[in-house]
């Protein structure tokens, strides 16, 4: 096993496969023209990446990142059609490293500032990346769905804050960051 594996955190891992594989197959089942439910699970693989950022660094994240990445295209490939799974890929993989630097560079602010701003715009960049590789041109209504899954997610990037800031405060982080009482 590589040295790098051995030193990530296998729980931010398997949550991170979980969500992928679970959002590539739920993004195809609409609720409306406008929404997918993979638009309620997506959005907590940056809760997972953020977690794990603020933990055990930057370095790490990515780590965790790549690995959910390639386990994730992997089995979305046996669940989701293919198309979908390499959009995923291509989607995730990129929006996650996203995140991941901006909330680097904002692991000082205001203990909500990192997670928001890293999700809101990685989320943004996500939506545009898979929907337009899952389904330009198939005659589906990707846009509206990307309208409507992006205005999901920016909801639940406020919503996740409240269990980012819960599971934040269960440990100290391994890295400085801002104190837990600051605004």
């Amino acid at each position: 096993m590589p040295a790098f594996l051995r030193t990530l955190p296998m729980e931010a891992v398997a949550a991170m496969v979980v969500v992928v594989v679970a959002s590539n197959w739920l993004v195809q089942f609409p609720i409306n023209d406008w929404l997918t439910w993979g638009a309620f699970s997506y959005p907590l693989a940056f809760l997972v990446t953020d977690l794990t950022n603020r933990w055990y660094g930057p370095k790490r994240a990515r780590h965790v990142a790549y690995v959910g990445f390639a386990l994730g295209v992997v089995l979305s490939l046996i669940l989701a059609d293919v198309r979908i799974a390499l959009a995923s890929g291509a989607a995730f993989l990129t929006s996650q490293l996203l995140d991941i630097a901006i909330f680097d560079r904002m692991r000082r602010a205001s203990w909500w500032k990192a997670p928001l701003i890293g999700s809101l715009l990685a989320s943004t960049w996500d939506t545009g990346v898979f929907f337009a590789g899952a389904f330009a041109f198939t005659g589906l209504p990707w846009v509206s769905w990307a309208v409507g899954d992006l205005g999901a997610k920016l909801a639940m990037a406020l919503i996740l804050l409240v269990p980012f800031r819960a599971i934040m405060n269960l440990r100290a982080p391994a890295l400085p960051g801002p104190a837990l009482h600051s605004s």
